[in-house]
Formats: structure tokens, C-alpha cells, sequence
């Protein structure tokens, strides 16, 4: 058997790739670019975009075959309200409707697929089960939603397909948005909190992301869908406190009323010049802390980085890049978007 990971050069599919050659198993990736990564001594790379139908077809599948579906737009860059869903849909949705497809003419039945956490919108129960309700609350996260039905109707006709809902993803690759953070605090700015900062919040390693999929697969891919996050999440002061201490900055948090924040950051939105996605600043303030117990109790999946740990490998990461060092890579730095 082969595996086949479609977006296998991002920032999940990298670390998931080098898991499975480093295992001895045969892997391909399928992607729209190919980094100068060392995994490709191993693994096979075919150029694939998804959104082409006719270019995910000819990805050579077996009946045997595992596949991930680790390709998608993510937040960042930022996109005005007009643009959003011609931003999202292609590649999160008909790029997934591709594969899918590819692999039903294949006769491939196996599929590990990523969706996000923000799926579920606003909390509604603390903390977020699988059973969560689900009302996204914009064009990213229904895009991804849209893809839970999608593979919901696949599953009745005879597919396996696991589901993944992860948080912030962090790890060796990106600094995402939290670049902006990083050079508040290097220049000893004050420290916008939307709220007071009480609520946690919670990251998810890229390395705990790729070995849920590996469990996943191994697990023989259930017909289930999973939360992926840290555990025991601190709050956001605790968090944020604690990187300025490690940075000798002189930076200090202010807390700021959540609801005039987040109706200023409306505004903008509305006037095409957001400064944060509205999925990202309308649950800022809330308890949006996901419960990860069931990848425990059907894969034997438990989450192996701490979410102040994996913030300061972030900002640690973030200097060294500043300093010329940019070939050090810890390992739960730099953050997705």
C-alpha cells in the first residue's frame, strides 16, 4: 500500500510524511509546490493542485491506498468580506470534492481528512465536545463544515473517513499571525487583550497534529471526527505574561472591553480594511477550549506539547530568524496561521 498525501509539502503533510518514511512505508506527495525538504529522499512528489480535476486523477491510487487531504486555505493573509468565499471554496471544498472523487474512480476507501475547530462558532458548551453545535462564523470555517457533509455522504457510501478539528496550529514552518505579537513585545509595546484575558487559549502542535493522522490510519480510520488541542490550556494573561518575562520585554497586557473591540473590528471589516478576521476576534474573549478525550479513547492519540512551552519555541524561533539563525528549528516552533 501507498500513502498519498495531498498537501503533503504544507505544514502538517511535511512532519506526517517524514513519520511514515521514517516507518519504512511507501509515500507520495501530491502538492502544488516542492521545498528543499530531506523527507524527499524517501517519499515520491508528484506536482497535483487540487482545485484541477483532471490533475487529481491522474494521482496513481490503489484500492489499498491510505490517503490525507492535508491541503487547504488557511486565515491569513487576511481577505476583505468579498472576497472571502472565492478564496476559501476552491481549495478547501471542490479541492476536496476532487480527491474524493479521484478516490471513489480509484476504488480508494481510506481517508484522513483536516477541517478546524472553527467550525463550531461561538461556545455554547465548556468544554467542546465533537458534539459541539456547529454555526461557522464565516466563509473559512463553513467551507470546511461544508466538507464534514460532503464526506458524511461519502461515509453512506462505503468510505472511511476520519475528521480532524484542530486549534492554532504551531510547529517548525510558519509564524502566522503571531508574528504581529512577537514584534509588539520586541519593541516593549503595550499588549491589546480583546477582554480581560482570563479565558484560556489553546494551540495544538504540528508533531501531535501528523501523529494523530498516523494513529488514525493505523486505528484503521474510523468513521469519526476528532478534536485536536493542548491540554489544560492557561489563560491568555498567564500565556502572554509569561513570553514577555522570557523576552525581558517591557511590554504590558491591556485588558480592553471585548464588545467595543470587536464592533470597532466590525467596522473596519465592513469598510473592506480588517485587521482581523471576524472568525478569529468575534470568539476571542469566550471559553473556546476543545475536549480531546475521544482521540484518547479510540486512537490512543494524547497531545505531548503545552501550550506555554510551544509559544515561547515560537518566539525563540522568531529571533533566531531575526538573527541570521533562521536554519534553527526547535521543535514545536513557529506557528500556522
Amino acid at each position: 500500500m501507498k500513502h498519498v498525501i495531498f498537501g503533503g509539502d504544507g505544514f502538517v503533510g511535511r512532519h506526517l510524511a517524514k513519520k511514515l518514511t521514517a516507518d519504512g512505508e511507501e509515500v507520495i506527495v501530491a502538492d502544488i509546490v516542492k521545498s528543499d525538504l530531506p523527507h524527499y529522499g524517501a517519499a515520491r512528489f508528484l506536482h497535483c493542485d487540487v482545485t484541477d480535476k483532471a490533475a487529481v486523477a491522474r494521482v496513481p491510487l490503489a484500492p489499498e491506498d491510505m490517503v490525507y487531504n492535508l491541503s487547504a486555505k488557511m486565515l491569513s493573509p487576511i481577505q476583505v468580506k468579498a472576497k472571502r468565499h472565492d478564496f476559501f471554496y476552491p481549495v478547501n471544498y471542490f479541492g476536496t470534492e476532487n480527491i474524493i472523487h479521484a478516490m471513489a474512480d480509484a476504488g480508494s476507501p481510506k481517508l484522513v481528512h483536516f477541517t478546524t475547530d472553527m467550525i463550531y462558532g461561538h461556545t455554547v458548551t465548556y468544554p467542546m465536545t465533537e458534539e459541539h453545535p456547529v454555526a461557522p462564523l464565516g466563509e473559512y470555517g463553513q467551507s470546511k463544515l461544508d466538507t464534514e457533509i460532503l464526506a458524511a455522504k461519502w461515509r453512506e457510501k462505503g468510505m472511511n473517513i476520519s475528521l480532524f478539528r484542530p486549534r492554532l496550529i504551531i510547529g517548525p514552518g510558519r509564524l502566522g499571525i503571531l508574528e504581529k505579537l512577537f514584534k509588539l513585545i520586541d519593541h516593549n509595546l503595550p499588549v491589546p487583550m480583546i477582554g480581560s484575558g482570563k479565558n484560556p487559549y489553546q494551540f495544538i502542535s504540528v508533531f501531535d497534529c501528523a501523529e494523530a493522522a498516523r494513529l488514525a490510519w493505523k486505528a484503521g480510520v474510523p468513521n469519526e471526527a476528532y478534536n485536536l488541542g493542548s491540554i489544560n490550556p492557561p489563560p491568555v494573561r498567564k500565556l502572554l505574561g509569561d513570553l514577555i518575562r522570557h523576552a525581558g520585554s517591557k511590554s504590558i497586557l491591556v485588558p480592553t472591553p471585548g464588545w467595543a473591540v470587536k464592533r470597532t473590528l466590525d467596522f473596519l471589516d465592513m469598510l473592506n480594511m480588517p485587521l482581523m478576521d471576524p472568525e478569529q476576534y468575534l470568539i476571542a474573549d469566550e471559553e473556546c477550549v476543545l475536549d480531546v478525550k475521544k482521540g484518547e479513547r479510540q486512537l490512543g492519540w494524547v497531545p505531548q506539547y503545552r501550550d506555554e512551552d510551544m509559544l515561547i519555541a515560537a518566539y525563540s524561533e522568531y529571533r533566531n530568524k531575526l538573527a541570521g539563525k533562521a536554519g534553527t528549528v526547535s521543535q514545536h516552533a513557529q506557528p500556522a496561521e
